[in-house]
């Protein structure tokens, strides 16, 4: 076979899958309305079943559904019957997924549930399935041609319900206003957390600052530089920021002053200053722009907007450290 033809039989298939996956607009009806619902009322947790692929779609749904702050796992139909039917409770949610309805390693599941009442989500392309009998929300997703050359393997279905799984997490998301700083809180590890990290997360705070009050001399500024290791001192006034040293001021001033002259004849005017809920990757940016390595981190609560408390400190090398791109 010509290698060329690697290419086009590569693009037969996706246009087959990008084809049949617009008719995801005929799932989004008062089924999925009812979905979404059920799912945002659910005082328990949100459990996804499946066999075959689907147990796969369902292990990412039920990662996708918990990143955005809706307690979910899988539980495996097949393991029901041997004390894993012990994890469900009665205010949990099921979300089971199934391309026919009727596979019958569902059976045990779907009797557990309407033994005890638990509230079901069906998910299949077989209105009169065992499946959709059984659940109180049926969605009910049209036949799909799969885009292998014998229409059998799993294909464009899984993407299919993959797809309709994130619609269904998407939805809540902006329903519940769900932000980038929520995300965060589930989702600190990665690219994808460094990315959403903000200046009050990375900086130092307390002792680790380094610090002087604007009445005490150059000796000390210098101990303090060299004891806390960030190049620049501090110089505050009851907590308030008044200015800044930083390690290329005392190379300027060694040969020209006295070791008891008062910091504040010294001192840089106010310095640069940003927000705590600044994102850290704009606060690199921030940096590298002002052709600094430091920055002192305030809040936007302090109800004095001429004189702002020392809140932390960020060094480039911390967010260098934390993957901050």
């Amino acid at each position: 076979m010509n290698k060329k033809n690697y290419i086009h039989l590569a693009n037969k298939a996706a246009n087959i899958q990008i084809s049949e996956l617009k008719k995801i607009k005929k799932v989004f009806n008062n089924s999925f309305v009812n979905a979404v619902d059920l799912i945002m009322s659910c005082k328990g947790k949100v459990i996804f079943s499946g066999v075959g692929k689907n147990s796969f779609i369902c292990k990412k749904a039920a990662a996708t559904f918990s990143s955005v702050g809706i307690p979910s796992f899988f539980v495996d139909p097949t393991g029901v019957s041997h004390g894993d039917a012990g994890q469900i409770e009665k205010k949990d949610l099921l979300i089971i997924i199934s391309n026919s309805g009727n596979t019958s390693e569902l059976t045990n599941l779907l009797k557990f549930a309407n033994r005890f009442r638990i509230k079901i989500i069906g998910i299949a392309s077989n209105f009169k399935s065992m499946l959709l009998r059984a659940s109180d929300v049926k969605i009910l997703y049209p036949t799909l041609k799969e885009s292998d050359p014998n229409n059998i393997v799993p294909t464009t279905s899984t993407s299919f319900v993959m797809m309709l799984c994130d619609c269904l997490a998407t939805t809540i998301m902006e329903k519940r206003k769900f932000t980038k700083e929520n995300f965060f809180l589930y989702h600190k590890g990665g690219n994808l957390g460094s990315s959403l990290r903000l200046a009050k997360d990375i900086m130092v705070t307390g002792e680790k600052m380094p610090v002087v009050d604007y009445k005490k001399n150059f000796t000390q500024a210098l101990k303090v530089m060299n004891k806390k290791k960030l190049g620049i001192v501090v110089i505050t006034k009851n907590r308030f920021i008044k200015g800044l040293i930083t390690d290329g001021d005392i190379r300027r001033v060694l040969n020209n002053t006295k070791g008891e002259k008062k910091i504040d004849k010294i001192t840089r005017n106010y310095p640069l200053v940003i927000n705590e809920n600044m994102p850290a990757s704009k606060a690199l940016g921030f940096m590298s722009e002002k052709k600094i390595t430091s920055l002192l981190v305030v809040s936007d609560k302090d109800k004095d907007k001429k004189n702002k408390i020392l809140r932390g400190i960020i060094h480039i090398h911390f967010l260098l450290k934390d993957g901050i791109k």
